[in-house]
């Protein structure tokens, strides 16, 4: 099986990739990652953006798109910067609380999702939703992320956080098999409830089995690493994150 390359949400090292985007880029990728996924262009157009990737040689997974920006208002704005630098993924990573406070809300944001997806395919771009917690918190007898799931087309990315999950359920890996093919982009988060610093590869996530699922499925394009709490400076956190899925043979 071909191997699924690896990306850095670069919100884990946002503080320095705000100093120093050039450098912090050349270092991700010094470090062995195959590309970045945005959340945030730190002041930069989408041409400086561009040379950036060009120069270090690094992909972009994906971008985690506001959802102001993905609106009507502000869509055609979002299309193009993100064709200028070759992003095809359009994540949307929250929602405010009125958009998730009933099973209602939830089909009407599916419906929402929807409408986006078909918007942006003719850009070559698809849409997709990153998850919290709350997602898999019952609400009136039901998961949220069912829900979603259940009212969003096959090409709308359910970027499954694995490490988010774990604040709702206990065990994220069925519900990565349960929607396997819509697992396009993975966050590969660790969570461990005894050390909230925890490292990718030093919780209990059930390692193995997430890969497994996502290779097997072939439809998983993209592990991406984020790490948000931190034993080292954010830097030196993803660099070890990087070297434990090298360990584990990713």
């Amino acid at each position: 099986m071909p191997q699924i390359p690896v990306a850095l949400q670069l919100y884990s090292v946002r503080q320095d990739a705000a100093q120093d985007l050039p450098t912090v880029l050349r270092q991700v990728k010094e470090m062995g990652y195959d590309g970045v996924e945005f959340a945030g262009y730190y002041d930069r157009t989408a041409a400086e953006l561009r040379i950036l990737l060009d120069d270090t040689g690094l992909q972009v997974a994906g971008t985690h798109a506001g959802l102001k920006t993905v609106l009507d208002d502000e869509l055609e704005r979002t299309i193009e910067f993100n064709r200028a630098i070759g992003n095809t993924n359009l994540i949307v990573p929250g929602l405010p609380p009125e958009r998730r406070a009933s099973i209602q809300a939830w089909k009407e944001t599916a419906q929402f999702f929807t409408d986006l997806s078909e918007k942006i395919k003719a850009h070559g771009m698809r849409a997709g939703y990153h998850n919290h917690g709350h997602e898999f918190q019952e609400l009136e007898g039901q998961l949220p992320w069912d829900v979603l799931a259940q009212n969003t087309p096959p090409d709308f990315i359910l970027q499954i956080d694995l490490g988010n999950a774990m604040h709702g359920i206990p065990d994220p890996v069925p519900y990565l098999e349960k929607y396997a093919d819509r697992a396009m982009t993975v966050h590969v988060k660790d969570r461990d409830p005894n050390n909230d610093k925890a490292l990718l590869g030093e919780g209990t996530v059930r390692w193995d089995d997430v890969f497994r699922v996502c290779e097997q499925s072939g439809k998983t394009e993209w592990y991406i690493v984020e790490q948000e709490s931190y034993a080292y400076p954010p830097l030196e956190c993803v660099r070890r994150c990087r070297e434990n899925l090298r360990k584990m043979g990713r």
